[in-house]
């Protein structure tokens, strides 16, 4: 008489149920975290290639921030000295037509307006620090408050800024220096606006004295407009050089991402195929199990 044992093939069966089970576990994580493996160990010897790029990662991410609030700080310094090159100019044609007219209709008044101008530029913080101060932050970097304030002080004397410059870190082993101060580009400023304030009191018809003396705040104006165009170019290249350290950045964070991204990011497609494929392999498991367990010798007893 042949004997039936089911204890056996019941063991068998519920481990390879175990085995299913958890493989579909595996592949549902897969799922959720987007990722091969949940763990470095599970890398093997992709570990230590995939440690290093996160650390490059995480170098380019730092350099990133610093070069962001570089270029920010570059973008003041053009606004700041674009303000100072529109109101000079304007207030330099401005003079052009009143020696080519003689009429000087509220020309005080348009010299002050331009120099309250001129102090708002170069006196601008950003955070609460003077832009073109350098290393200096408890003064201003420009002493004159009003145009009044201009009459007879000598240009040197006009700025309290030091020459400072700053300096920032922007790609590995590469450190920029830049800046700009306030004596760089407004010391002929600040001269013409002397030469102004001490006209004197000009009248709808200024004298012979008086247009020359706006002839001669024109020149001092053309030669701060050279100190200011100098620095504004040199400026530009500095943002240029901060975009051209980004964009490699950006390039080189792309191809290390790719690259951690090929050892560690599952395949969602082929995630969701095993998913399907393994519940339908327990699903079959569930169901041979549960007709084995249900035999009986009665079954088969005529």
């Amino acid at each position: 008489m042949t004997r039936i044992a089911t204890v056996p093939m019941q063991t068998l069966m519920q481990s390879a149920m175990l085995r299913t089970q958890r493989s579909l576990a595996d592949a549902q994580e897969q799922l959720s975290t987007t990722k091969k493996v949940q763990s470095y160990a599970d890398l093997g010897t992709d570990s230590g290639r995939v440690l290093s790029a996160r650390s490059m990662l995480a170098q380019y991410d730092a350099q990133s921030r610093v070069a962001s609030r570089v270029d920010t700080t570059l973008s003041f310094y053009q606004s700041r000295l674009g303000q100072v090159d529109t109101t000079v100019s304007a207030l330099r044609k401005t003079l052009l037509d009143v020696i080519g007219t003689g009429n000087a209709s509220d020309l005080v008044g348009e010299a002050s307006a331009a120099f309250d101008q001129f102090k708002a530029a170069m006196n601008a913080a950003d955070g609460g620090k003077y832009l073109f101060a350098g290393g200096q932050t408890g003064a201003a970097p420009l002493v004159p408050q009003t145009l009044a304030d201009t009459v007879g002080l000598d240009r040197d004397a006009a700025f309290t800024n030091d020459q400072t410059r700053l300096s920032a870190r922007i790609a590995p082993g590469e450190d920029m220096s830049f800046g700009i101060v306030a004596s760089d580009f407004g010391k002929n400023f600040v001269a013409a606006f002397r030469t102004l304030a001490e006209m004197g009191p000009v009248g709808e018809r200024p004298t012979q004295a008086q247009i020359d003396a706006m002839t001669q705040a024109v020149s001092q104006m053309d030669a701060g407009l050279a100190d200011l165009r100098v620095a504004d170019a040199g400026n530009g290249r500095a943002q240029n050089r901060v975009d051209d350290m980004v964009k490699r950045a950006d390039d080189r964070t792309l191809l290390l991402t790719s690259a951690v991204g090929d050892v560690e990011d599952a395949d969602m497609g082929q995630v969701a195929i095993d998913i399907s494929l393994r519940k339908t392999l327990l699903e079959s498991s569930y169901s041979a199990f549960a007709q084995i367990n249900g035999l009986s010798l009665a079954n088969y007893l005529r």
